[in-house]
């Protein structure tokens, strides 16, 4: 080769970019325990003891072995089969951590609603948080001992989401189900009707946007 003559451009692969996805849902519905069976990190954690309200009220009579809760997020990671890394934000359950939620959504391109269909209502404020915010999402439903209370058609009526909202079924505890309601959500997030938010910018999704709590 002469010295006017330049050799072909090296190919450098662009690592993919790490997306954020928010786990929301109401108390108890196992949005830590998602969090914690696929992440490839320890997971961070932020729970705090129930105060004896909340144990004796209906809190604590729709999850009886349960004494703490999260106050701030959980956290974690994990990488799909493409190779697109996700950040995982598991949102608190409690309607008395809600001003959280909108902080939370910052930066999210999707989010993971997981629902218990015993207790529906409590999943309609992470559903508006969602839509306040522009955030594409699925609801999730947790097949607590592997029982399926509702059919998807029932649920989906139930929480009056469109036939354009992906509703799912899988077991909270089980990584391969969690990582396909994953992969479910994001590739819907990424389809061109839906890839630029109502919201604009940064606080509905950008995935450009910082991923870091705020």
């Amino acid at each position: 080769m002469s010295a006017t003559q330049t050799s072909p451009a090296t190919q450098v692969d662009t690592p993919p970019t790490a997306l954020k996805v928010l786990i929301a849902g109401g108390f108890g519905v196992g949005k830590t325990t998602a969090v914690a069976s696929i992440s490839e990190i320890e997971p961070l954690r932020t729970d705090g003891s129930m105060t004896d309200v909340a144990i004796l009220g209906s809190l604590g009579r729709a999850a009886p072995d349960k004494v703490g809760t999260t106050v701030a997020l959980d956290f974690g990671r994990v990488t799909l089969d493409d190779g697109t890394p996700l950040y995982l934000f598991g949102t608190p359950g409690q309607e008395r951590f809600a001003f959280m939620w909108d902080e939370l959504a910052r930066g999210a391109v999707a989010a993971l609603v997981v629902v218990d269909t015993r207790r529906l209502a409590c999943s309609f404020p992470a559903i508006d948080a969602c839509e306040r915010n522009g955030i594409p999402f699925a609801i999730a439903i947790n097949q607590f001992d592997g029982i399926a209370w509702h059919t998807v058609a029932e649920v989906r009526e139930a929480v009056a989401v469109g036939e354009d909202v992906p509703v799912v079924t899988f077991d909270a505890r089980q990584a391969d189900q969690v990582r396909a309601a994953l992969s479910a959500i994001v590739a819907s997030a990424a389809e061109p009707d839906r890839a630029e938010s109502p919201s604009g910018g940064a606080e509905a999704g950008d995935p450009t946007a910082p991923i870091v709590p705020v």
